[in-house]
């Protein structure tokens, strides 16, 4: 077997797969693309994928690689996470995150955009808040990792940790 691929999860696409290929859709829709107008924008890209590659990519039909998924971001003007996840973001929805299970979906676009993690754990929600975005984020970005200090009698937002 070619290094790479073995077992089911490599050749069987995951619930991350069935939302990018949902979104390259919607995306596509959206700005009045054909598939064919897509495929010579992904081509002006450098990241060359023939019109019956997207519609096979709509369809379920073919895996996006990470540096396709990054193409296409840019070529749609959105961030990668807009190609991640449902856009859909009410707490009372809930989204299969790959090797996360099943999270509300206010809190995976929350961990999608850098905002918290996906578990909270038992930790002040502060600490864990602050301790993942400056895992999360480069050096020159750590200045977004602190949170504001809580106002007296605030509890934390129970999605984000975050004081009101």
């Amino acid at each position: 077997m070619p290094e790479g691929k073995r077992g089911p999860a490599a050749t069987c696409p995951g619930s991350t797969a069935a939302h990018v290929a949902a979104n390259v859709r919607r995306l596509r829709e959206q700005q009045g693309l054909s598939t064919y107008q897509l495929a010579r924008a992904m081509q002006a890209a450098s990241r060359p994928i023939p019109q019956s590659g997207v519609s096979r990519i709509e369809a379920g039909h073919r895996r996006v690689d990470v540096d396709d998924l990054v193409a296409f971001a840019v070529v749609f003007g959105v961030s990668p996470a807009a190609l991640l996840l449902p856009l859909n973001d009410a707490s009372t929805n809930v989204v299969d995150i790959t090797g996360a299970g099943t999270v509300p979906a206010d809190i995976a676009w929350a961990w999608a955009s850098n905002e918290r993690p996906l578990a909270m754990g038992d930790a002040d929600p502060r600490v864990v808040i602050a301790e993942y975005r400056l895992r999360s984020l480069p050096p020159g970005q750590w200045h977004r990792a602190a949170l504001p200090e809580p106002t007296s009698g605030a509890a934390p937002h129970e999605s984000t940790g975050e004081t009101p």
